[in-house]
């Protein structure tokens, strides 16, 4: 998203010397994302009989779920490949409902909200007043349509101690690369207490540049897909498509969800401020704007979560009574750039730079102190990218990615003292972004197998991207070989469902035989558990 004044790069250029935005730097950057700036003239209210077409292609669904409150989402889209989702430039009023019952026989709470076309026709309502740890059932109106029926789940009473918690994790669905099969099963998986999505929701390259369809179907997409997000516009279209896949409306509509991104929803392997190529900074803050702003408009997000320029606070801390704390990192948005230059490096002195961060001070003091509070038996801490250390060979020359902990050894090393010196006994850490299912010990130093372990890495592999994958990669002896923490490793697609209860955390490894056919069956491809008091892997 480049742009001939001026002003907008000097706005973008402010927030990256300042790290916030002045009025003057919020407006221009505002403007060039397409946010009407404060005060302007209220878009006209569109009369609910106008809409002839279904205006909800792209399903519903409920994120963040409180003890006695939860996010209801959906978007107004009749044709959701044009610019628009096809409705004019005006405002829709949406009813909402949120029942005991599927048919919707005892309803407990409805009101009315306002699709605004500032936000691109989504509607994000917060359901407040409900009870704790119940299943409620929800759906939407406007004119004479009314939307697929949602299903969702409060989280039990803080002071609560349920028997069981059981949720999927789920990471990386390259539209590109195939079907999303992996979610029908996770739509069918029975008292899900939420899916947790761990980044990579979508992708910004071209979906595909020689022909606008998917290799593996007979799928025709219009030609504005074949091209690289950059704009709002872009992104907004990219989450309509991948929204169009009835799998992923599935899952959506069966469980809540809780998300945090990683790169691809922005741009592969940026780092805070800095691009992955030669785009210069200020151009790559307006970009960052525009894929921050359809990331909240197109997830069930609450308001605290809506961006502000090319801000937005993603890390935010959910709890499911005293069984689990869960505190959602943001590891793209305030990290040092990659060292050496990205890719898989021999590590030194510039990785090891006590200064580098994966977190950023604010919120690596936030999640010490959320540890330090916390009371739950289990702490778990969904983020994007592979703790545990990871070499490539089992020899001196060992590589390592500089987009991962690896290449932050010294922010690890702070969030793994943090959490020992917190007294945090039951550390789970979920990790997406790599398109393979690992389990790992987080060990007090990995160069000593027998050092204390202080807790378990759980990798979700991808729903789709890479492709079908297989059981055993290339690389499968050197990794297992090199990391002897690594319990576990299988390139297959899936996703993983943790079962946390009084005594233990089990992780079941859900894979798909293949994403580039449709249908596939599901099975475990392995089961291991932690036990409370106990950290430490070993199989079920």
């Amino acid at each position: 998203m480049t742009s001939d004044t001026s002003e907008l790069r000097a706005a973008a250029r402010h927030f990256g010397r300042r790290g916030l935005l002045g009025t003057g730097a919020a407006a221009a950057l505002a403007f060039a994302v397409g946010i009407p700036a404060a005060g302007a003239a209220q878009a006209a209210e569109l009369d609910e009989r106008r809409v002839t077409e279904d205006p909800f292609t792209l399903g519903v669904a409920s994120g963040d779920p409180h003890a006695t409150s939860v996010l209801l989402w959906t978007r107004l889209a009749p044709r959701p490949y044009e610019p628009g989702g096809g409705l004019p430039p005006e405002r829709v009023p949406v009813h909402w409902e949120i029942a005991h019952d599927e048919r919707f026989r005892r309803v407990v709470r409805r009101g009315r909200t306002t699709a605004h076309p500032e936000f691109d026709h989504t509607v994000h309502v917060e359901v407040a007043h409900l009870d704790p740890g119940r299943v409620y059932h929800y759906r939407f109106r406007t004119g004479t349509w009314t939307s697929p029926t949602g299903r969702t789940r409060t989280a039990p009473h803080p002071a609560a101690r349920p028997a069981e918690l059981r949720i999927a994790a789920a990471s990386c669905q390259a539209y590109h690369d195939g079907y999303f099969t992996a979610y029908r099963h996770i739509a069918d998986e029975p008292d899900l207490a939420a899916v947790v999505h761990l980044g990579d929701y979508l992708y910004e390259y071209a979906v595909n540049a020689t022909g606008g369809a998917r290799a593996y179907t007979d799928r025709r997409l219009p030609a504005h897909f074949n091209r690289e997000t950059v704009t709002l516009e872009d992104y907004r279209l990219r989450y309509a498509l991948y929204k169009t896949d009835p799998d992923l409306r599935a899952a959506h509509a069966a469980h809540p969800f809780v998300v945090t991104w990683d790169d691809h929803e922005t741009e592969n392997n940026y780092a805070g401020g800095i691009p992955e190529n030669g785009v210069p900074p200020e151009e790559f803050l307006l970009r960052r704007a525009a894929a921050y702003r359809a990331y909240w408009e197109n997830q069930p997000l609450r308001l605290p979560q809506r961006p502000t320029g090319p801000d937005m606070r993603v890390h935010r801390r959910l709890r499911f009574g005293k069984l689990a704390q869960f505190d959602v990192l943001d590891t793209r948005q305030y990290r040092s750039d990659q060292a050496y230059g990205d890719g898989w490096r021999v590590p030194g002195p510039d990785s090891a730079d006590p200064s580098r961060t994966m977190l950023g001070a604010e919120q690596e003091r936030w999640l010490l102190d959320g540890w330090r509070a916390s009371d739950a038996l289990w702490n778990v801490v969904p983020q994007q990218v592979v703790l545990a250390q990871r070499r490539n060979v089992p020899r001196p020359d060992f590589k390592v990615s500089m987009d991962a902990w690896d290449g932050y050894p010294a922010a690890r090393a702070r969030f793994l003292d943090g959490a020992a010196a917190a007294g945090v006994e039951n550390l789970v850490v979920l990790t997406g972004d790599v398109h393979v299912g690992y389990a790992l010990d987080l060990k007090a130093d990995f160069d000593d197998p027998s050092s204390r372990t202080i807790g378990t890495e759980l990798v979700a592999t991808s729903i789709s991207s890479g492709k079908d994958g297989a059981d055993r990669p290339a690389n499968w002896t050197d990794l297992t070989t090199a990391n002897p923490h690594m319990r576990y490793y299988n390139g297959r697609r899936g996703y993983l469902r943790v079962t946390f209860d009084e005594r233990q955390a089990r992780a079941d490894y859900r894979t798909v035989s293949a994403v580039t056919t449709p249908g596939a069956p599901v099975t475990t491809a392995a089961s291991f558990v932690t036990e409370a008091g106990a950290p430490g892997l070993r199989e079920a």
